[in-house]
């Protein structure tokens, strides 16, 4: 997809849709769409607006893994070294929302960019 307005719409919920429709709970697909999401929007802040990305998103069980592809492949996450509630932090705060949801997530260069992987835990499951 592009990175436009109407296709993050879709792709969150497309998101939740994909975590819900495989028995694992609501709560587990909000983390799911808010982990896209996050990794989505840093895909615009540095690509601009209409950046081609890949989504996928694979609930297997116990585990939702989201994994996040973009064309710049030199430009890497990193923290600043504030904290996330620091009044001075004005950027940065994904990547806490990363490890909060997706302890782990890793960043693997690929051949037309990277790509990174969370893997969130689904503990809960929807009895269907």
């Amino acid at each position: 997809m592009t990175a436009s307005e109407e296709n993050l719409r879709q792709m969150r919920a497309v998101v939740f849709a994909s975590v819900t429709g495989s028995g694992i709970s609501e709560e587990t697909a909000e983390s799911a769409r808010l982990v896209a999401s996050e990794l989505v929007g840093n895909v615009v802040r540095l690509c601009g607006p209409f950046a081609p990305v890949v989504v996928q998103v694979r609930p297997r069980g116990d585990h939702v893994l989201v994994q996040v592809h973009d064309p710049e492949p030199a430009t890497l996450p990193e923290r600043r070294g504030q904290s996330p509630d620091s009044a001075e932090t004005e950027t940065g705060r994904g990547l806490w929302i990363l490890d909060a949801l997706a302890p782990g997530w890793q960043v693997d260069p690929t051949p037309v960019g990277k790509q990174i992987t969370c893997t969130l835990p689904a503990q809960d499951f929807v009895n269907a």
